[in-house]
């Protein structure tokens, strides 16, 4: 497939609000595989901002205990919060060059593979709701044209989370969605917890195990995880979901 036609996909897959299947989990989901995709990175995740202004990790490409340690370290300070406070792109083209200033950051992001990072705010309307993290595993900034993408990518994001819902968004809604959507991947978490429990396997493999099984029934991550955690359903119907091949 060429770049124009995975741009095309990318920008339709994050902005199709109507479709019955629009969950916005899975909108995070898009976003970061799409930043992966399309721009020069080796890992993506996004970040939200809760009620009292942490950053909460929506959605990663590497589910790994060290990633996700890694994205832990920026819940109160590093690039990403600082990009989500003053609302531009941060950029760390060679973390070893921090060590003194971000010694944490360095070890973690050194130890996983690592060796910069981009952050990228995710606004509605000039108005941060979280950040992007994109890391290369060499230094280097990341080129002007992809942090522009990375940008345009984010924003469309934060746009369709206001819009998915039915109901018409009010400039006083920003917060309760956003605080909605993060309730949702907590109980994503747990969900995935179970699965990996009952099945005896990794959280990556229960998170695809969850993906799987909402996909193949055309239902919501959302309302699947939610049935999980309230006992209506039972883990051993996620558990034996196959990918189709």
């Amino acid at each position: 497939m060429n770049r124009e036609r995975q741009l095309a996909q990318a920008f339709l897959a994050l902005s199709d609000t109507y479709a019955a299947e629009f969950d916005p989990l899975h909108l995070f989901h898009s976003l970061v595989h799409a930043c992966h995709d399309l721009l020069d990175v080796d890992a993506a995740a996004v970040m939200i901002a809760d009620a009292r202004g942490g950053l909460r990790t929506m959605a990663s490409t590497d589910e790994d205990a060290a990633f996700a340690e890694l994205l832990q370290l920026q819940n109160g300070h590093g690039p990403c919060m600082d990009s989500y406070r003053i609302g531009e792109p941060v950029s760390v083209p060679d973390i070893a060059a921090e060590r003194e200033r971000r010694p944490e950051l360095a070890i973690v992001m050194t130890e996983v593979g690592y060796d910069s990072l981009q952050a990228i705010p995710m606004r509605l309307q000039e108005r941060p709701l979280g950040a992007l993290t994109l890391l290369r595993r060499r230094p280097g900034r990341l080129n002007d044209d992809d942090v522009h993408l990375a940008q345009a990518l984010a924003d469309s994001a934060a746009l369709a989370l206001m819009h998915w819902s039915t109901e018409p968004a009010r400039s006083d809604d920003v917060i309760t969605r956003v605080q909605s959507v993060i309730a949702s991947k907590a109980t994503l978490e747990i969900a995935k917890g179970m699965i990996a429990q009952y099945a005896d396997t990794t959280i990556a493999d229960a998170s695809q195990l969850l993906t799987t099984y909402a996909k193949q029934r055309r239902l919501r991550l959302t309302e699947t995880v939610q049935a999980l955690v309230h006992r209506d359903m039972n883990p051993a119907a996620v558990v034996e979901a196959k990918p189709r091949t």
